[in-house]
């Protein structure tokens, strides 16, 4: 059940991030999952020593949300660099 829940908060984490570095246009539902899934694991790389919060999206949290939104941004932003050469 854990993986489901997963999916769906993946899902709309990636969609948040896509729509604060205006890439919305360019992903679709695969690629909003997925980065909201590895945004996550980022979120959780960099609040965990920083801010001692950690979140998981097996179970939905408020906190687990807004940490995958900010790693999923962070995320975003690197690929805009690497694409772009410039983040947006």
């Amino acid at each position: 059940m854990g993986w489901i829940i997963a999916l769906i908060v993946g899902g709309i984490a990636g969609w948040l991030a896509s729509l604060v570095m205006n890439r919305d246009a360019s992903m679709g539902i695969f690629w909003n999952i997925v980065v909201g899934c590895i945004g996550s694991i980022i979120g959780n790389a960099i609040a965990g020593p920083l801010l001692g919060l950690s979140g998981s999206v097996q179970e939905f949290s408020l906190i687990g949300l807004v940490i995958a939104v900010i790693g999923a941004v962070v995320l975003l932003g690197i690929v805009n660099l690497i694409q772009r050469g410039r983040v947006r």
